[in-house]
């Protein structure tokens, strides 16, 4: 395995027409380079048949996630806002 990769997948966004015999849905995973202002690095959309690549159609987003774990060949997204619980010292608590 080269890479895992986290996503979360708005599923009233999945076209119907898109799935196989009943339960079989084709999607294309993308992992950009740079990571966007919610420190994703990975979107997820229905795949395309060559003929829609030809026709440029518009990709259909069903959602965004970053790469959490790699072999080292795929950079992880940067964490983005991420804080730390405040130190507190001694005992504040009334029991």
């Amino acid at each position: 395995m080269s890479a895992v990769v986290s996503f979360s997948i708005d599923v009233t966004k999945i076209d119907k027409s898109k799935i196989k015999d009943g339960k079989w849905l084709n999607l294309t995973l993308g992992i950009e380079d740079q990571t966007n202002q919610w420190g994703q690095n990975a979107s997820c959309y229905h795949a395309q048949t060559k003929e829609e690549r030809d026709a440029k159609v518009n990709r259909q987003y069903l959602g965004n996630g970053k790469v959490v774990w790699n072999n080292g060949n795929i950079n992880n997204a940067e964490q983005q806002g991420t804080t730390q619980a405040p130190q507190v010292e001694g005992d504040s608590l009334p029991f």
